[in-house]
């Protein structure tokens, strides 16, 4: 390996904490109110207008909720994708087991059990 410059997956993660942003953390709580905790604080009192509210809900959101990323699905137009709308499994126990019927009249498949035997 060359010696210096950038290598994968070395050094700090990004977004991790360091011993400044831990220590500035702590400081702030010994210190009283942090600013998030304001920020809900005001936007759960029912007292103030509802538009001071709604303006504090959507400053401290980011803080507690992940922005969620667009994706595009694409496929091939000869294969379209399907959609799966429920999955169900059920686990036999040896000792409860008994045939089922599915709801087209047959019996069920003996394959569709749990390989583990549970």
């Amino acid at each position: 390996m060359p010696p210096g410059g950038a290598r994968p997956n070395a050094g700090r993660k990004k977004g991790s904490a360091n011993r400044f942003n831990t220590e500035s953390r702590e400081k702030a709580k010994l210190s009283g109110l942090l600013p998030l905790d304001y920020m809900l604080g005001v936007m759960r009192d029912e007292r103030l207008p509802k538009p001071r509210r709604d303006e504090m809900a959507k400053a401290a959101a980011p803080y507690l909720h992940a922005r969620l990323a667009s994706m595009q699905v694409s496929g091939n137009p000869d294969a379209p994708l399907e959609t799966i709308t429920r999955i169900e499994r059920v686990i036999i126990r040896p000792e409860d087991a008994k045939p089922e019927v599915k709801s087209n009249g047959h019996d069920a498949d003996p394959t569709d059990q749990d390989p583990s035997g549970i």
